[in-house]
C-alpha cells in the first residue's frame, strides 16, 4: 500500500557519495528533526527528470529554504555513482542531497515502485514530491504519468509551504 499524508516514513537506507566513497544514510539521518522537501524521480539523466523536474527544484530551492525547509533531497533508483555524477552535473550551488535507492528498498517500502521493464528500465520510482517533517509525510504530490511534471515540481511544493 502506498504511503499517505500523515504516515511516518519507514526505516530505510540510502547511499550517498562522499569524499571517502559511498556511505550509508538512514531515514533518521535524513529526516529526523528536520523539514525535508523530498523529490523522487524515475531515473537520473532521463529526459523529463533531467530537463524538467530537476530545474523546477533548483529554481525554487532558495525560496523553499527561506520558508523553513532544512534539506532538499532527491531520490532515485540509481546507484550512488550515477547519483553523484548527476549532482555534479545539475546542482551547481550544492542545494540538495542526492539519495541513491539502488535496490528500490525505500521505494518499495513506501509503495511507490514503478515497473518500467517494458522500456528496459526495470523497477523504478514513481515521480512524486513530499514535504516530510520529522519523518512524517505532511504533503504528497504524486504524478499520474511518470513522463509529466505537473504536480511534483519544486514550484508546487513551494506553494504548499
Amino acid at each position: 500500500m502506498a504511503i499517505q499524508t500523515g504516515d511516518k516514513l519507514p526505516e530505510a537506507k540510502f547511499r550517498v557519495m562522499t569524499a571517502e566513497g559511498p556511505q550509508v544514510k538512514t531515514t533518521d539521518d535524513i529526516f529526523k528533526g528536520k523539514k525535508v522537501a523530498l523529490f523522487a524521480v524515475p531515473g537520473a539523466y532521463t529526459g523529463t527528470c533531467h530537463k524538467m523536474h530537476l530545474p523546477s527544484i533548483f529554481l525554487n530551492a532558495y525560496a523553499m529554504k527561506d520558508k523553513g525547509v532544512d534539506t532538499i533531497a532527491i531520490v532515485s533508483v540509481n546507484d550512488a555513482f550515477v547519483m553523484n555524477a548527476w549532482k555534479r552535473d545539475t546542482d551547481q550551488r550544492d542545494e540538495a542531497i542526492f539519495l541513491a535507492d539502488g535496490n528500490a528498498d525505500f521505494t518499495k517500502a513506501i509503495g511507490m515502485e514503478l515497473d518500467a521493464s517494458a522500456n528496459g528500465l526495470g523497477i523504478r520510482s514513481k515521480r512524486y514530491s513530499m514535504l516530510v517533517e520529522d519523518g512524517v509525510v505532511k504533503k504528497l504530490n504524486l504524478e499520474a504519468m511518470p513522463g509529466k511534471v505537473e504536480v511534483s515540481g519544486g514550484d508546487t511544493l513551494l506553494g504548499q509551504l
